[in-house]
């Protein structure tokens, strides 16, 4: 299955994948650190703003940091991560340029799915975890219930209108392996340099 070991010893190093916006460069290594202090060691930088690229090379100079990269939307987004040091790459949907990207390259890639006839499209790419998203709109612990009968063999990282609380019904379920999310990553705590509190989020995400 194309990366699955990989992305397996990856994403099961955590109960919890950050999802992250950078905005500020100078936020990424305090950031990257207090979250790998604060027992979540994997880290999705989002290519939602001009910063991320660089996040995804200062954060990967933090000890214990696994550092990957979301909204990866295209072929080029995907050699652009890799050049930046990402060592895995999660996009929000899949499709067929995406399929055949991966394929071409060496880096882990989580593509998502929100219907099982995407999740039955990507089971004929070879691939058995995907992404679930966005999560909550798209059915919740009810949909990926559903999954696990007639797609016994896929297993997901749900992520999208995902808190606390939600998180943990989900990682109850037997087809997740972890949970992405972003309530730990107070937009408050990070304008003021209050990284202490992040670790403190984190660790309470770990629970």
């Amino acid at each position: 299955m194309p990366h699955t070991p990989m992305i397996d010893s990856i994403l099961r190093q955590a109960p919890v994948v950050p999802v992250i916006s950078i905005e500020r460069l100078d936020d990424a290594e305090p950031l990257a650190r207090a979250l790998v202090a604060g027992g979540l060691p994997v880290l999705e930088v989002t290519l939602r703003t001009p910063a991320a690229l660089g996040a995804i090379e200062r954060m990967s100079r933090v000890p214990g940091a696994i550092v990957g990269a979301g909204t990866v939307l295209t072929p080029e987004d995907m050699d652009a991560v890799a050049r930046a040091g990402a060592q895995f790459a999660i996009s929000p949907g899949a499709t067929p340029r995406l399929y055949a990207a991966a394929a071409a390259r060496d880096l882990p890639w989580l593509p998502a799915i929100a219907t099982a006839s995407e999740l039955m499209q990507g089971l004929e790419h070879g691939y058995e975890r995907f992404k679930f998203f966005p999560a909550e709109s798209s059915g919740g612990v009810a949909a990926l219930k559903s999954f696990a009968g007639p797609f016994a063999r896929a297993k997901f990282c749900p992520t999208g209108g995902i808190d606390a609380a939600k998180a943990r019904l989900y990682r109850a379920l037997p087809n997740v392996l972890t949970v992405g999310g972003s309530w730990m990553l107070s937009a408050a705590l990070i304008e003021r340099g209050d990284f202490e509190a992040i670790e403190a989020l984190a660790r309470d995400a770990t629970n």
